[in-house]
């Protein structure tokens, strides 16, 4: 059996060398279906990492109370007529947190958030994301810095004028040249430049540093308006104990509002989870449209590689009846032309496995944001697909050329 198995691939190469253009041509669907196959899973494997390095950032034991939901809301004036959320808040959650041992909450860190314009000289960066909060924010990032540091407890309290700015802001203000101990103006008012996010990068809009203004909560409410809604995160102790934490942090808010018991809650408490499953149906979309391509591409060139497998079994019609006169058994002939077949499709995969991967790495390196992948998975799925198509478009050929009497295959011209 090992020998047929040689043999049938041997024959099957030769029959490939010999007939070059028409192999390719063949070929042609398989490649375009292995193409899209792998760079499906190299797209949907990149938004994967890309969003789990953005979703970093916000943590995974991080709640967020805030006035909307992450998710699409039906009753939009239901949530347009809530309450405001306050960055006082914060103090009386941390007070709750602080006075229960057993509390799932480990700190409460009020946000305020603004769009302004930050300059330096001639040199300014419009939509800044311009964000007040509190030396406890430290707790609840992992964020890292490129220099400098975070501003202190004793600078958050008294309102100091300092700011840390995001990559992509620094960048643009002060090119080629370290920020650190510069004055900035924030929609003209002052701050002093005492650290520099490490750049992160942003992928799918999702939140990112790098376009972000961060001073204390106490200056932000003097130069800016303080009547802006506040986002509050709240850093868990476990976050395999997340629910608890959740219900927990939502009585507590309801103690913070001033909520009676009949009445519904009147904010939101949001989490990584949420923004989680809404990538999934970029996700679906992706595979929906890579599974048709690769569909329709992959029963093109098996139709393809099915009309040539007959082709051949005609051209070849008396080489098959000498051989059964010489003894070859059905088994031998059927193999030998399944075979022929399943190396067409293999030799389409390997080049198009090859394209993919080329393809692959051109994205990568022209888009560094979108983190295409492309692993060893991917190869072995091209093959498996290759083997199955060549499979699936080269039986009912070779069962055809095994039943062929030899007798009448001898006369065949």
């Amino acid at each position: 059996m090992f020998y047929e198995l040689v043999e049938s691939f041997r024959i099957a190469f030769s029959i490939l060398r010999a007939h070059k253009m028409r192999s390719l041509l063949t070929t042609l669907g398989v490649i375009i279906g292995i193409v899209a196959v792998t760079l499906m899973g190299s797209a949907i494997s990149g938004i994967e990492i890309g969003f789990e390095r953005s979703l970093s950032v916000i943590g995974d034991d991080i709640l967020y109370v805030e006035k909307w939901p992450w998710h699409h809301v039906d009753d939009w004036w239901n949530y347009r007529n809530r309450r405001r959320m306050e960055a006082r808040y914060a103090e009386d959650l941390n007070r709750m947190i602080q006075s229960s041992p057993k509390s799932q909450l480990v700190v409460a860190v009020p946000t305020l958030n603004t769009i302004r314009t930050v300059k330096y000289g001639d040199n300014e960066v419009r939509s800044v994301f311009t964000q007040g909060t509190t030396d406890d924010f430290l707790q609840t990032s992992t964020a890292a810095m490129k220099e400098g540091r975070f501003f202190t407890g004793p600078e958050s309290r008294g309102g100091a004028p300092v700011v840390v700015l995001g990559y992509d802001v620094a960048e643009v203000l002060f090119p080629n040249r370290s920020a650190l101990g510069n004055t900035v103006l924030i929609d003209g008012n002052p701050f002093r430049v005492i650290g520099v996010y490490a750049r992160q990068g942003t992928f799918l809009g999702l939140f990112s540093f790098d376009t972000y203004a961060v001073v204390p909560l106490t200056a932000f409410s003097k130069v800016f308006s303080g009547r802006l809604d506040s986002s509050i995160r709240v850093k868990v102790k476990d976050k395999n104990q997340l629910g608890a934490a959740r219900d927990e942090l939502t009585g507590a808010m309801r103690r913070v509002r001033g909520l009676k018991p009949e009445q519904q809650d009147d904010f939101s408490i949001n989490e990584q989870e949420g923004l989680r499953n809404s990538i999934g149906p970029v996700k679906a979309g992706i595979a929906g449209a890579g599974l048709f391509v690769t569909g329709l591409a992959l029963f093109v060139g098996a139709i393809g590689i099915m009309n040539i497998t007959y082709v051949s079994v005609r051209e070849r019609t008396r080489e098959i009846g000498t051989r059964k006169a010489l003894g070859a058994r059905r088994r031998t002939i059927l193999l030998q032309f399944l075979i022929e077949a399943v190396s067409l499709c293999l030799v389409g995969g390997i080049v198009g496995v090859v394209l993919s991967w080329g393809m692959s790495a051109a994205v990568a390196m022209a888009f560094p944001s979108f983190p295409m992948t492309f692993s060893f998975n991917l190869v072995l799925v091209g093959m498996i697909v290759s083997t199955v198509t060549g499979i699936f478009s080269g039986l009912a050929p070779a069962v055809a050329a095994s039943r062929l009497d030899p007798i009448e295959a001898l006369r065949y011209e």
